[in-house]
């Protein structure tokens, strides 16, 4: 007999399954928007509508100086998982205010400022992310709960 999956690893699933809809394979994240256990919304990394996606036109790589003066590499063609949820529950007028947010990583500064600002209050990842200090931050100084499920970090190619 298989056991039940408590919430929290049932929503985690479901951005798995979102995640294979994703165009970037360098990002290939999903994301799940819950409020009341019901799912309001989902995204995937992805150029922005009507736009080519890495998987026709290539990566739109640039080059990032971290603080420690080391260079990496990041696709800027897409939107990450994250801003596409909230973009999808805006666009069909679903208040994602005192929702959930469900999601591969600890989410980038950007996506984190769109979060507090949507009004999500709670964000659980299955893992760590390597530049995830100020979104921890800020999602501290915000009262968003920030639960990550596997102290794993998740690594990039030209991180």
């Amino acid at each position: 007999m298989s056991s039940r999956p408590n919430w929290d690893k049932y929503f985690i699933q479901i951005s798995r399954e979102v995640a294979k809809r994703a165009t970037c394979d360098r990002g290939m994240s999903g994301c799940v928007i819950v409020k009341d256990k019901r799912i309001i919304s989902t995204g995937y990394v992805g150029a922005p509508s009507g736009l080519p996606h890495c998987d026709e036109a290539g990566h739109l790589m640039k080059t990032v100086i971290k603080d420690n003066g080391k260079k990496s590499q990041h696709c800027v063609r897409t939107t990450h998982a994250e801003a596409n949820a909230i973009a999808q529950a805006a666009k069909h007028g679903a208040s994602v205010n005192g929702a959930t947010l469900y999601c591969k990583m600890e989410p980038c500064l950007d996506c984190c400022k769109l979060i507090i600002n949507s009004g999500i209050k709670r964000v659980v990842c299955e893992k760590k992310y390597h530049a995830a200090k100020h979104t921890r931050d800020y999602f501290q100084q915000a009262g968003v709960a920030l639960q990550v499920l596997n102290n794993e970090i998740e690594e990039y190619p030209d991180q």
